[in-house]
């Protein structure tokens, strides 16, 4: 009998004794794996941002580069305010009023005319020779005269009011009264639109294209005008004269002297004006 509960003590101490250490190394096993997690899982790495693009800007003008105006007048001013100041030294017509006709009649060079046929002053046919262009003026489908380059339209401009006898009282006004221009050409006839004083004196004065008259008048680019007079030279056609005499009368090309003025045949008329120098 005392055999059997000794017995039965050591089976309940191995007993007590195998829990405790089963105890023991599940509590090891777990304190292992929080150091684990703790100390040897490798933290969450956070995605660098992706460095920003550098802001690409487009080529910048060099300084001094002019700028090219939004405003279409302001464009058209600055490209031909130059022959418009050599009419002005040439024939005496104010360069102001040169320009403002030009911008008037053109639409600042975006007008039908003006693409089509170069013509910058709406002037018709009347006695023209050359090529033409058919246009819905006064009248529908009317002539207009067509040139090869603007600058044969300042030209022709000139020459226009020059050789016509009712515009002859313009020439005695004062070389800077553009308001006296701008009526006299209304009274003479340019044009029909009652308001077209008015309209060239706005023109004039907001973009004070006076300042063209006192450039010449000044004679604050001199060197500019003994040049563009000098340079500028005009032959009248005479009775009996071709183009043929006249070219080998001053040594030059019967080519040369209609691409001078821009001529496409080699019709002439007694009177007429001939440059013997190209005008650019």
């Amino acid at each position: 009998m005392l055999r059997k509960s000794l017995l039965l003590v050591l089976i309940l101490s191995v007993s007590l004794v195998g829990c405790k250490s089963k105890k023991k190394a599940a509590a090891e096993k777990r304190t292992t794996t929080q150091k684990v997690d703790r100390k040897d899982t490798p933290k969450e790495k956070k995605t660098p941002k992706a460095p920003k693009e550098p802001e690409v800007k487009g080529p910048t003008k060099p300084e001094g580069t002019p700028q090219i105006s939004s405003d279409p007048t302001a464009n058209y001013i600055d490209a031909y305010k130059q022959y418009a100041m050599d009419d002005m030294l040439q024939y005496g017509i104010p360069a102001s009023i040169k320009l403002a006709q030009g911008i008037l009649e053109s639409g600042s060079g975006r007008g039908s005319l003006s693409v089509r046929a170069n013509n910058h002053f709406g002037i018709k046919c009347h006695d023209w020779t050359g090529e033409s262009v058919r246009h819905d003026d006064d009248e529908l489908q009317e002539c207009f005269r067509k040139y090869s380059h603007v600058k044969y339209s300042y030209r022709d401009h000139s020459l226009f009011l020059t050789q016509r006898s009712r515009y002859r009282p313009l020439f005695s006004l004062k070389k800077d009264d553009y308001k006296g221009w701008a009526r006299g050409l209304r009274k003479a006839g340019y044009a029909t639109d009652p308001r077209y004083p008015e309209k060239l004196i706005s023109i004039i004065e907001r973009y004070q294209l006076y300042r063209y008259d006192a450039i010449v008048l000044s004679g604050g680019e001199s060197d500019m005008a003994d040049r563009k007079t000098d340079k500028i030279t005009t032959y009248t056609v005479q009775r009996g004269d071709t183009l043929y005499s006249i070219a080998r009368r001053y040594n030059m090309t019967v080519d040369t002297l209609k691409e001078y003025n821009g001529l496409r045949s080699n019709d002439i008329q007694i009177g007429q004006k001939l440059y013997l120098h190209s005008v650019e």
